[in-house]
């Protein structure tokens, strides 16, 4: 193994990525099993689940894949999903909070109802999944190859930007300070804890505003650099975390948005 192979490698690795079946999740599951590890993804809808899992395997990369039901709704769900892991391995290298809902309305009418939904499952699930998932990645981790841990934030909680999914926006900003927070928390238990802020990538959740060729189009031009995220984007973000290049990062919420962080329309004396 050269010495590029071996700073990026994540083989032999065993990981959990939720919402895995779709979007960002997938791409990410298919980076990390490519890439040599062995990864669960579990999501409320198991046989897709089982079926990303397939197509995943069937690519030939050096790990594996496997998937199966998780519901980080509800305290019952999540209680659930870390037994199913529990039951299929004694030690987890790699967490990947990816599983995410959102409600969209416009400000007269967004209820009441999408505050607890979406907190429920991107800020709740998220904290006591991992939390549950705790001693299992306790007993991966060593000082030189610590465990991991990514969370899935977004561009819109790093922004004032809502686009009428008010709870969804501020569930990300949410995610972004609790990760923060278990950086600091749970480094002594050598765990590493950092998230991804996601600018627009083709997925499930964004199918309304790219499932057609013209709507891409549009949301690109909208990006600095004038394009949407691809899987190797986000994969290649998370095997560097991942790996022994970034066993010492931590805390860090990591922009992959094409620029949009530092994009703004302020533009005080310039054209004085």
């Amino acid at each position: 193994m050269s010495y590029t192979e071996s700073l990026f490698s994540v083989q032999g690795k065993i990981a959990l990525v939720t919402g895995g079946a779709t979007g960002i999740g997938r791409m990410i599951a298919t980076g990390l099993a490519l890439a040599g590890a062995r990864v669960m993804i579990a999501s409320r809808k198991g046989e897709e689940c089982v079926r990303a899992a397939e197509e995943i395997a069937a690519l030939a990369g050096e790990g594996s894949a496997e998937g199966f039901a998780g519901d980080v709704g509800t305290e019952e769900g999540v209680l659930a999903l870390a037994e199913a892991v529990r039951s299929r391995t004694d030690r987890l290298h790699i967490l990947v909070n990816n599983a995410g809902v959102s409600w969209g309305a416009d400000y007269a009418a967004f209820p009441h109802a999408a505050w607890a939904k979406v907190m429920a499952v991107n800020v709740a699930g998220l904290f006591t999944l991992t939390r549950e998932l705790t001693p299992l990645m306790v007993g991966a981790a060593s000082d030189d190859d610590p465990a991991r841990i990514i969370n899935l934030g977004s561009v819109m909680g790093t922004q004032p930007v809502a686009d009428g999914a008010y709870s969804y926006a501020a569930s990300k900003a949410a995610v972004h300070h609790l990760t923060r927070i278990l950086a600091e928390e749970l480094a002594g238990r050598r765990i590493t804890v950092n998230a991804f802020a996601p600018g627009p990538f083709q997925s499930r959740m964004t199918a309304f505003a790219t499932s057609r060729d013209e709507q891409v189009e549009k949301v690109a031009a909208g990006v600095p650099l004038g394009r949407m995220g691809g899987g190797d984007d986000v994969a290649g973000a998370a095997i560097y975390l991942c790996s022994r290049a970034g066993s010492y990062v931590t805390g860090a919420i990591l922009p992959i948005d094409g620029g949009l962080s530092v994009s703004h329309d302020v533009r005080l004396f310039k054209d004085a």
